[in-house]
């Protein structure tokens, strides 16, 4: 059996069609679709594009922050590998491997074991990491609530880091200057395709709509220093 990707930007009904015995039923475009056409491209469509160099910007991102707060979760739960497999499922897609299931699996894995973890900055740190390997899988719509997957990671450490202090909301801001300095040019031009992080109600979101208010000011404001560049990215 042959396979007709029809794939054109342009084209709201992306579609399967069957090429075996003369034709067949159109079907709705699988993800297993979208993962070939990602790879001939280069790229994932949506409301916009994102390249898969762009992608592993991103997950470099995330595994940064998560590598640095995964021993929470580690010294609460030793005996769980569940956070540590997404982290580096995500570190294997951010050096150039192609993404697949694994990073799938492993950050649902990772998100199931914050949910069983003991205290909220263990919780925070296993969801930082399934949120490293999910960067993989960053979607290209203008949503809103896509931005968790750039910058919900470093808004985690920065709570990690007020539970730490105490309590203290100057060591969250610390951390997340800190995640403002470590963000690379191609990050914020990646932030900038999506709609505003909204405020929400609970401490990280708050966290996770300050960070991405002074990334995108970075652009706005002249004079204020921007983002470095790291590891040669353009």
């Amino acid at each position: 059996m042959r396979l007709l990707i029809i794939a054109s930007p342009m084209d709201r009904g992306k579609v399967l069609k069957s090429t075996a015995h003369g034709g067949g039923p159109r079907l709705p475009l699988a993800a297993a679709a979208r993962a070939m056409l990602a790879a001939m491209t280069g790229s994932v469509p949506g409301d916009f594009e994102l390249t898969m160099d762009e992608l592993r910007v991103v997950a470099r991102y995330v595994a940064r922050t998560a590598e640095e707060v995964l021993s929470v979760f580690e010294s609460a739960v030793p005996q769980d590998p569940r956070p540590r497999a997404a982290l580096d499922a995500a570190w294997a897609f951010a050096g150039g491997a192609r993404r697949t299931r694994l990073q799938r699996v492993t950050s649902l894995d990772a998100h199931r074991a914050a949910k069983e973890a003991p205290t909220e900055a263990s919780r925070l740190a296993a969801r930082a990491a399934g949120d490293a390997a999910s960067a993989a899988y960053l979607h290209p719509i203008a949503k809103a609530h896509q931005v968790g997957h750039i910058l919900r990671a470093p808004a985690s450490a920065a709570r990690i880091a007020e539970i730490g202090a105490g309590g203290d909301p100057e060591a969250g801001d610390r951390t997340i200057e800190r995640a403002r300095q470590r963000a690379t040019p191609v990050l914020v031009e990646v932030l900038l395709r999506f709609p505003p992080a909204p405020a929400g109600r609970n401490r990280v979101a708050q966290l996770m709509a300050a960070l991405d208010a002074s990334l995108r000011d970075v652009r706005a404001t002249p004079g204020r220093p921007a983002p470095l560049r790291q590891d040669g990215e353009n």
